[in-house]
């Protein structure tokens, strides 16, 4: 896979995670917005040009990712919430 295929599917990876992880835990009439924002950003995501983008740049988007997950987690500590994935997704 070339690299900037690879660039393209890590950041639509860590938008879908998102997306997946907040439609689970959040109320749907609070969410929306929210939700509406990411749908867009991974539309245009699929329009970017990947040519632009550095493996730093990919690097800050999966840090940011990861920093916004560990926030979830005490909701998932707790117990209070499914997994969101039965499986590995990639």
């Amino acid at each position: 896979m070339e690299i900037r295929q690879k660039y393209r599917l890590r950041v639509e990876t860590c938008i879908g995670t998102i997306i997946d992880v907040h439609k689970r835990i959040q109320c749907a009439s609070e969410s929306r917005k929210i939700l509406d924002q990411f749908e867009a950003l991974r539309k245009a995501v699929t329009e970017m040009d990947m040519a632009l983008v550095s493996e730093r740049d990919i690097a800050m988007v999966e840090e940011a990712t990861n920093a916004l997950l560990c926030e979830y987690g005490p909701v998932y500590r707790k117990g209070s919430q499914d997994p969101i994935y039965n499986h590995t997704r990639h």
